[in-house]
């Protein structure tokens, strides 16, 4: 780091190369955008990544500064670097840092879930790697309200449940994985693991753990992914474990991911019949789980992790299951749940808000977590989202504004666009990709193809070089790839699955050769939710690709789609800008 006037040079050493490597330069760039976005003291500065291959001669030494006064990064080799420095002093006028202090304002990050879970499997603290404002506040005081139940229940004997809510990226998973990291850590006599029903997510974690794990202790990714394995597990296959053996199980406290997607009775019974050939099997899973708990003699505690607006599919019990079986089936448990989790956007079940108001429940205002985490530049993107799925434009253009600014979203008729704006703003490793819904099946003439799964680890985490990487725009992620996780930058591609009527939204599933009306209430909700995870999963901003449609193709007419277009230009959403796409 070297500060000169106004400027923050950043200043990466390759020391004994002779050229400029792609991996290098993004990294230079990636430590100039974590100062502008996460150190106080850089917000308002204008930083220069300088990449120095020592050996090298020449470089590129054109000062092209960008909107947040981030410049592209400058090469050269060890004799260029006082021009370098010079050049950019004479042409970037003003400003003066105190380099006391800047040194001392203060870092602040918002890691992504993957950078989380990897700083907590290595035993970081959460307040090293979560930023120290209101939500991180928030997330401590949750931590701290978990920990004293766990260790309440543990001293006096008591089985617990709490039920810990929050809007979409706020922090949930963190939240569940810290727990389960600490109490691993500092209480190995409890075996805590973080469990989760989300396949995707599970698969994404566990790779990224163990690549990094393989990397920093010289093992091989096999031996990291067997340790991994017992600090992330898919929901399912404990379930499975604990069907064949009926002790009582190593770990003590749980944590459930999403548990409002566990299964129902009937779902979870035709999947045991048809994929692990039990016949008998009559339990959801929200019995047959705390079932497996309670099967101790002395203590355990679950913590259910409940997203506002996440169910997605079919079969998915809800909140209402895990409480009716806790008062028909446990009635000896403690009941600790957050004191928004009776809101309609958590449970719309009448007979589940009458359960969580009576005396059994215990309601704690710090187990609801508020603030969006996730986009460290709109920690109020859900409300608008909201507002947007809720048809109510007025409201939705009203919060637009106050996130415009550091968060910009476009909408576009033009899919060559979208990704030329994708291109454009991602920079050094900043992660861009395309998502979908499920039912978009419209958009194959667009060349997005949902039915061409992909594998999300690669989607994930691999790099641009990579034609299965999220960068190369090529591969569509659904909800249910990419509920839980997110990216830097998306291209939320709307199909008609999903339209603006006279009246509203309205619901559509292409069945055969045409759209058909979707009617029933659930279906509804669960393709409202699906559109609310898409629009949630972008850290820094996202641009809306809503096809111009064709009136030569009945299932794509031009009717279906002006009006979900007009509509969220009526929400402020401004019309994309015009890019030269070079990557095309």
């Amino acid at each position: 780091m070297l500060l000169i006037g106004g400027v923050v040079f950043v200043l990466e050493f390759k020391v004994n190369s002779g050229a400029f490597d792609r991996h290098a330069i993004d990294q230079a760039h990636d430590y100039a955008l974590d100062l502008k976005n996460f150190h106080r003291g850089s917000h308002t500065a204008a930083i220069v990544p300088i990449l120095v291959a020592t050996r090298a001669t020449g470089g590129a030494s054109d000062l092209i500064y960008a909107a947040d006064q981030v410049a592209a990064p400058l090469q050269t080799g060890s004799a260029g670097l006082r021009d370098v420095i010079a050049k950019t002093l004479a042409v970037t006028k003003g400003g003066h840092l105190d380099p006391e202090r800047w040194a001392a304002s203060g870092y602040h990050p918002t890691p992504t879930i993957i950078e989380a879970a990897q700083a907590l499997y290595q035993n970081h603290d959460v307040r090293e790697i979560a930023r120290s404002d209101a939500g991180a506040k928030n997330l401590k005081a949750t931590d701290a309200r978990i920990a004293e139940i766990i260790d309440r229940s543990k001293a006096e004997g008591r089985k617990c449940i709490c039920f810990i809510t929050g809007v979409p990226g706020a922090g949930k998973t963190l939240a569940g994985l810290n727990i389960a990291a600490e109490r691993a850590i500092d209480h190995v006599d409890e075996h805590a693991v973080f469990l989760s029903g989300n396949g995707p997510l599970v698969d994404v974690l566990r790779e990224a753990l163990a690549r990094d794990q393989a990397q920093r202790e010289r093992i091989s990714k096999s031996d990291a992914l067997r340790r991994v394995r017992a600090f992330v597990q898919n929901i399912h296959h404990f379930r499975d474990e604990y069907l064949r053996d009926q002790n009582a199980p190593i770990e003590k406290v749980v944590v459930f991911d999403e548990a409002q997607r566990a299964w129902t009775k009937e779902q979870a019974a035709k999947f045991m019949q048809a994929k692990r050939g039990h016949a008998g099997f009559s339990q959801s899973e929200p019995v047959f789980l705390i079932s497996v708990m309670d099967r101790h003699a002395d203590w355990c505690t679950i913590v259910c992790l409940i997203g506002g607006g996440q169910e997605i599919n079919t079969g998915e019990a809800g909140l209402l299951e895990w409480l009716t079986a806790l008062k028909d089936r446990f009635p000896t448990w403690e009941v600790h749940a957050s004191a928004l989790l009776d809101d309609r956007h958590y449970t719309v079940d009448a007979e589940a808000v009458r359960l969580l108001r009576t005396e059994r429940v215990t309601k704690h205002p710090d187990l609801h977590l508020s603030v969006s985490m996730r986009s460290f530049r709109a920690e109020r993107l859900s409300s608008f989202v909201a507002a947007v799925l809720d048809g109510n434009a007025t409201e939705a253009s009203r919060l637009l504004i106050d996130l415009q600014a550091r968060y910009p979203i476009w909408v576009t008729r033009d899919l060559a666009q979208a990704r030329a704006w994708l291109r454009s703003v991602a920079r050094g490793s900043e992660r861009m990709g395309l998502v979908a819904s499920s039912g978009a099946h419209r958009l194959r003439p667009e060349g997005i193809h949902i039915k061409a799964s992909i594998d999300p680890p690669s989607w994930f985490l691999n790099d641009k070089a990579d034609v299965r990487s999220s960068y190369y725009l090529e591969d569509v992620a659904t909800e249910f790839d990419i509920q839980g996780l997110e990216l830097d930058w998306v291209g939320v591609c709307w199909d008609a699955d999903l339209r603006f009527g006279k009246d509203g939204w309205e619901a559509y599933a292409f069945r055969g050769t045409t759209w058909q009306t979707v009617r029933a209430d659930e279906r509804r909700l669960y393709l409202a939710n699906a559109y609310r995870v898409l629009l949630t999963r972008a850290r820094q901003g996202m641009v809306i690709f809503v096809p111009e449609g064709d009136d030569a193709d009945p299932t794509r007419s031009r009717a279906f789609y002006h009006r979900t277009f007009e509509f969220l230009r009526a929400c402020g959403v401004a019309l994309g800008p015009t890019i030269v796409d070079h990557a095309s």
